[in-house]
């Protein structure tokens, strides 16, 4: 029983932090590009084939 009043306050600080860094994470517009991933695969611009000879 004295485990849990170790790991509630842990795990509460631990749930804290991940939701502080998803916080973070959508302030700095990390997500805005979302169909520039998906017009990117598309593209022969950047093809890592080789030349055929």
């Amino acid at each position: 029983m004295t485990a849990l009043l170790y790991l509630v306050p842990i795990s509460l600080f631990l749930g804290g932090m991940g939701l502080v860094a998803f916080f973070w994470t959508i302030k700095s517009d990390q997500y805005d590009d979302s169909q520039g991933n998906a017009m990117r695969i598309l593209s022969d611009e950047y093809d890592n084939h080789p030349k055929e000879d």
